[in-house]
């Protein structure tokens, strides 16, 4: 860590020093903007409290994606955030620099990268348990699950950013007591708390990239909501995984938070039982078992038409995830497969030990058998036309300036 972590530094922007807020001068991350109703090109910016701050008054000319400085790698990204945060305390700077700051709330956000290739994970071994025991009571992790980081590849020209309503998807559907399948919209709705890694720079092709180098490849963190068609998975996933059921929707926040902002919230690795299999040796190293996990909590929240204020479903932790960040990069490219900039690889679901922490409400709901009861007296086993899903994430820490990971929202619409 450096003096940009400093818990007693402060912003000239007043709003970024308020008790609570997501976009404090210790985080700064980045995105892609505009001001809203104008013609202006989208650019890449910074957050800062309920602020933007034009990266052209460092200088730094994105274009409409962050793809050419996720590119750039550490040292570049140090240097930047250096630079951000002594501008941005220094109140000898505030004339300087007020020119180029936008209000959030005046501004349009859009996918802060141009996304290749999209791989999510299930990393999450109480989601991975919970939902392998609605399937296999006496068996919920398939014999792999602690040997291997399990994934499939995604569909990333669906990814889209916080905001965009989300189509409720069609499929082929066979429910237990149906003869022969039809095609029909979604009645199994549902969503999924994960993270989203975004990948800076790459390797060639047939050139893996080792566990120890792994962070280095990693430009930052967002939220992901994995939607997903409960119905049509069951019907599909056998025998190649999820497909249709996934690639209709996957909203990510507009905010990429920085591997740097996250620095101070660091923690061990999941703490393996004594029975488990040791991990592989490319999927192991002594600093990423004492320091590869995250501390970042991800709440869900839920809005219907007739609630006025969004009801927070649950709260879970990255510190959940079976495998860290750096072992799931270097198994994805282990094989040699070439990771690029932009290209987002999913956490899987983060789920808890406890109701209170489930990831999805296929979880919630038990697979619909107990439907959830809302404020409003409404209920919901899984989601319905009109329904909003909203995503938060945030990080703290004794030690620490609390910092934000914003938003990613999404309404089902027909």
């Amino acid at each position: 860590m450096d003096h940009t972590h400093d818990p007693d530094l402060k912003s000239w922007v007043e709003s970024a020093n308020a008790p609570g807020c997501d976009f404090p001068i210790q985080n700064l991350p980045f995105g892609i903007f505009r001001r809203r109703r104008s013609s202006e090109k989208p650019r890449g910016g910074v957050a800062i409290g309920d602020q933007i701050l034009d990266l052209a008054a460092l200088g730094v000319k994105t274009g409409p994606t962050l793809n050419g400085l996720a590119a750039q790698g550490r040292p570049a990204w140090k240097k930047l955030r250096k630079a951000l945060s002594e501008n941005l305390s220094n109140p000898g700077k505030r004339k300087q620099y007020s020119r180029y700051l936008t209000p959030m709330k005046s501004a349009e956000l859009f996918l802060p990268v141009a996304v290749g290739d999209y791989s999510d994970f299930f990393a999450g071994i109480h989601h991975a348990t919970n939902t392998g025991r609605m399937f296999r009571p006496d068996n919920p992790l398939l014999p792999n699950y602690k040997w291997v980081p399990i994934g499939y590849h995604g569909r990333a020209s669906s990814i889209v950013v916080s905001g965009t309503p989300v189509v409720r998807p069609s499929g082929q559907l066979k429910p237990a007591d149906a003869a022969v399948p039809f095609f029909a919209a979604s009645k199994r709705l549902d969503y999924e708390a994960e993270l989203g890694f975004v990948i800076g720079p790459g390797n060639a092709l047939g050139k893996s990239i080792p566990i120890g180098k792994a962070l280095d490849h990693v430009f930052g963190v967002v939220l992901l909501n994995d939607w997903s068609a409960r119905d049509i998975q069951a019907w599909e996933y056998v025998p190649l995984g999820p497909f249709l059921a996934k690639s209709f929707a996957t909203t990510i926040s507009p905010w990429i938070v920085t591997l740097e902002a996250l620095e101070p919230f660091r923690c061990a690795a999941f703490p393996r039982a004594a029975d488990d299999p040791k991990p592989l040796p490319y999927l192991f190293h002594e600093q990423d078992q004492l320091r590869g996990g995250y501390g970042i909590s991800i709440e869900m929240h839920l809005k219907t038409p007739q609630l006025r204020a969004p009801h927070r479903l649950s709260r879970g932790t990255f510190r959940d995830s079976y495998w860290t960040l750096a072992q799931i990069v270097a198994h994805q490219s282990s094989n040699g497969c070439n990771l690029q900039s932009g290209d987002i690889l999913g956490s899987g679901t983060l789920s808890g030990p406890t109701p209170g922490a489930f990831g999805s409400l296929l979880e919630l709901s038990a697979g619909g058998k107990s439907p959830l009861t809302l404020p409003s007296g409404e209920t919901r086993s899984f989601l319905e036309d009109g329904d909003e899903v909203i995503e938060r994430g945030y990080c703290e820490s004794e030690n620490a300036v609390r910092i934000g990971f914003g938003e990613a929202r999404g309404t089902v619409k027909k």
